[in-house]
């Protein structure tokens, strides 16, 4: 069992940054595979980042040169800075993670880009 704690969602005006982390526990070793999806109302829940446990990492391409991805292994925790922000990068952004075959999900955080 994998738990997804999120934080770092919040209100950011157009071409602001904000930095979201989420933390991983449970009975874990090693998480392969960790990443950041979001959902936008009326919309499906999209890829935004992932990145594995080697570092090989890869991004829509709504947010390629925007956004970026980290991890720390050590701590199973996975951040996504976003810079320049825009107001159609409103969403909920949830945390995922693959394990043992199984995708775990955070409870999600949202994140508002509006002035």
């Amino acid at each position: 069992q994998v738990q997804l704690v999120e934080s770092g969602g919040g209100l950011v005006q157009p071409g602001g940054s904000l930095r979201l982390s989420c933390a991983a526990s449970g009975n874990i070793f090693s998480i392969n595979a960790m990443g950041w999806y979001r959902q936008a109302p009326g919309k499906q829940r999209e890829l935004v980042a992932r990145i594995t446990s080697t570092g090989t990492t890869n991004y829509a391409d709504s947010v390629k040169g925007r956004f970026t991805i980290s991890r720390d292994n050590a701590k199973n925790t996975v951040y996504l800075q976003m810079n320049s922000l825009k107001p159609e990068d409103t969403a909920v952004y949830y945390c995922n993670a693959f394990y043992i075959g199984i995708n775990y999900w955070g409870q999600g955080t949202q994140v508002t880009v509006s002035s």
